[in-house]
This record gives structure tokens, sequence and C-alpha cells, in this order.
């Protein structure tokens, strides 16, 4: 699994060929045309993770606009707005790499609960 977020580059030093799941990783604080600008991690990551989105009121970014777009740059692949400070969109991210990566349905009782 390769986890990168947006503007470290990771590619460039492991391909994500080489894994056999990629999740990208951007932040609400970019704007709400992030995902329409495209690009290889937006358009080609097993899963697009859209980070602080309690920020999104302070920045004047619509994440009605952000879904839209994501949903039309990456066709059908799957991308979850996540709030971490909140635990929002945390569990979508885990029933993603337990169906995706693990093939396996989500235990009953999961902990998705990270302290910092």
């Amino acid at each position: 699994i390769i986890i990168e977020s947006g503007g470290d580059n990771v590619t460039t030093t492991f391909s994500p060929a080489l894994a056999d799941y990629t999740i990208y990783i951007v932040d609400v604080s970019g704007g709400d045309k992030y995902p329409r600008k495209g690009g290889l991690g937006i358009e080609t990551s097993d899963l697009l993770v859209i980070n602080k989105i309690d920020l999104a009121p302070s920045i004047g970014a619509d994440l009605n606009v952000m879904e839209r777009d994501a949903k039309i740059v990456r066709k059908n692949k799957p991308y979850v707005l996540v709030n971490c400070k909140t635990d929002q969109g945390i569990e979508q991210v885990a029933r993603h790499l337990i169906h995706d990566v693990l093939f396996d349905e989500p235990p009953k009782n999961m902990i998705t609960q990270v302290k910092s």
C-alpha cells in the first residue's frame, strides 16, 4: 500500500505500479478546485481521500463542488470526504481497505479512532 498526500511526490521515489493499492490524500485547504485539476494521484489512485473538510467554510471551499469534480475526474473510482479530528469518513476509509485490500467484510466491532 502506498499512501501519498498531495504535493509529497512519493511516486517519484516509489512507483505506484509496485503497490497493490494506492491512496492519495488531499486537503480542503488547497481549495475546491483541487479535484478538478486532476493529476496522476487524483485520477488513478485506488482511493482518493479529501481530508480536513471542516476547513471548507473558513476558506470558502464548496464540498459539493469537490464531490462533483471528484466524481467526474475519477469516473467510477471511490473517494471519501474525511475530517480526522471528528473521525468523519474514517470508517469509510477503513471499509475500503478491508474490502479492496483484504477482500473481506468488515468486522462487526471496528476500531476507527486514533489517538494523537
